[in-house]
């Protein structure tokens, strides 16, 4: 199948081809770091990471940068609050979010841009613009005319009039119309500047994001992605300026993932129908986002809760253009779904011998291969489900299948109660089973190895030698036909989120979540 993309540009699904054969450009809008980083941060990278581990597979050479805005309103605020340095306070907060990144297993990014190490670019672009007649400086501001881009407005299809209804312009009077943005932002006393044609000052934030693409990417590449929230005014605004600096088309295709919304929020739209189109409204999923203002946890405190495997997982549980309700309780059901995956793989191990992780795993698709009747089927409907625009909910749902028929394999040939030899039909269908999980699995970031990852810190002696401790007393408590104590064990350990397991070699337990 044919890999297809909703570009939020023309409003349809269209078939993926790249400005260079075999080579894709692809640029995410990363954070302002004033702050740490809370789980909405997260969303765009692994959503992307995702999508840069499927381009990969299918044979292409990816260039996926994220930037990082380290010089804003909101850091020279925040420093003041805090009594640090825009600096300082940037350098911590870049450090958070990568280490972030680092746990959620985002770990495919080319390159992270630093604002503060491009002006020169900005400024450049900037003159070019003004020598172009689509910018003009104002008392040491510099400002794009959205007048002089005859197709402003292409990409959120708002007309110069629409933008201004209930958006928030930059308050200097003087601008030929009130809907032109900022490039360049005369510093106040105090506040970090650099020395440019139109007095000491900072770049305004779009012209941030259109220098750092041009330069690590080129005037024209393929995928520029980001939140919904960012369509209007920033993506606009870049997409603006950038094609007229350069009189060439900025992006081939613009990937917008849906927001995160707070659980208990009234429901938005934002999802798509049959035909790719979304469907609900970018500033009702404005209204109900989840964001640090409103109390959203950092990513770490979410990690001392649950484990990130299991976040990663919830935020590929839903079609990407579709808005994620956060609850507590709907991250820990995604948890208790993965116990599934993990009690397979223990059930391998003890049969094979072998770890699941050990599994020799394709890194390229291969179309020709044959695999096996048994569960060839799951391969293709899951390469089809990301073939349709990268659909990662439907292709989680055929993981879950896939597991479905991989434990009633084994339950039907009664794999655990016998000698299996690996080298034979039986034991072959079971390594192909397995080995297509941790290649699904792979290319959504997930099952590349054990569990538990996170930043939950558990003394594992103390924890086993307890469990083992309440084991024994339960199943002395049956030997004694005492059935009320070893009920009472075990009803109080499942209200705790453990299970037990009983087997002819043993009594396994294990934890199901939170």
């Amino acid at each position: 199948m044919t890999l297809r993309v909703y570009n939020s540009l023309s409003r349809t699904k269209e078939t993926f081809e790249t400005v260079q054969p075999g080579r894709v450009g692809m640029y995410l809008c990363g954070p302002t770091v004033y702050k740490p980083a809370h789980i909405g941060h997260m969303v765009g990278p692994v959503i992307f990471d995702t999508i840069k581990r499927y381009l990969v597979y299918n044979g292409f050479d990816v260039n996926f940068v994220i930037n990082i805005t380290d010089i804003d309103d909101k850091l020279i605020n925040r420093a003041a609050e805090d009594g640090s340095s825009v600096e300082a306070l940037a350098e911590e907060m870049t450090g958070d979010y990568l280490d972030n990144l680092s746990t959620m297993g985002v770990d495919s990014v080319d390159c992270f841009p630093r604002a503060t190490d491009h002006i020169d670019e900005m400024q450049a672009m900037i003159g070019r613009l003004i020598e172009k007649g689509h910018a003009y400086p104002l008392e040491g501001d510099v400002y794009f005319e959205v007048d002089t881009d005859e197709d402003y407005g292409k990409l959120s299809r708002r007309s110069v009039e629409q933008t201004m209804a209930g958006t928030r312009v930059e308050a200097n009077q003087r601008k030929r119309n009130p809907a032109d943005f900022a490039l360049w932002k005369a510093s106040r006393e105090g506040e970090p500047s650099w020395e440019s044609p139109w007095g000491p000052g900072r770049p305004g934030w779009h012209i941030e994001c259109s220098a750092m693409s041009g330069k690590l990417l080129g005037e024209t590449f393929d995928i520029h992605g980001g939140g919904l929230d960012l369509l209007f005014p920033h993506h606009e605004n870049e997409l603006a300026q950038s094609e007229s600096c350069s009189g060439q088309p900025f992006a081939r295709y613009w990937l917008h993932n849906g927001l995160m919304q707070s659980a208990g929020a009234a429901k938005v739209g934002g999802g798509h129908d049959r035909d790719g189109e979304i469907v609900g409204d970018q500033q009702q999923q404005e209204v109900n986002k989840l964001a640090g203002s409103q109390g959203a946890a950092s990513v770490r405190e979410l990690f001392a809760v649950h484990d990130p495997e299991t976040v990663r997982f919830f935020l590929l549980g839903t079609h990407y253009r579709s808005p994620i309700e956060l609850s507590d309780e709907r991250i820990a059901e995604t948890g208790r779904s993965l116990q599934g995956f993990y009690r397979l793989f223990e059930t391998f191990e003890r049969i094979a011998g072998q770890s699941v992780y050990e599994l020799p795993v394709a890194t390229l698709r291969d179309d020709t291969v044959e695999v096996d009747d048994e569960f060839g089927e799951f391969r293709q409907r899951f390469l089809e489900m990301m073939d349709d625009d990268f659909n990662t909910g439907g292709a989680v749902g055929v993981l879950f299948e896939l597991r479905t028929t991989l434990n009633a394999f084994i339950d039907n040939h009664r794999l655990e109660s016998s000698d299996v030899d690996l080298g034979g039909d039986i034991g072959q269908k079971l390594l192909a089973g397995l080995t297509l999980i941790r290649e699904m699995g792979g290319l959504l970031g997930v099952f590349r190895g054990p569990p538990g990852g996170g930043e939950v810190q558990q003394d594992d002696t103390l924890t086993d030698g307890l469990m083992q401790l309440l084991i024994d007393l339960r199943a002395e408590a049956r030997d004694d036909k005492n059935f009320a104590v070893a009920d009472t064990i075990r009803d109080r350990l499942i209200a705790m989120g453990v299970t037990l397991e009983d087997r002819p070699d043993g009594t396994l337990w294990r934890c199901e979540g939170p």
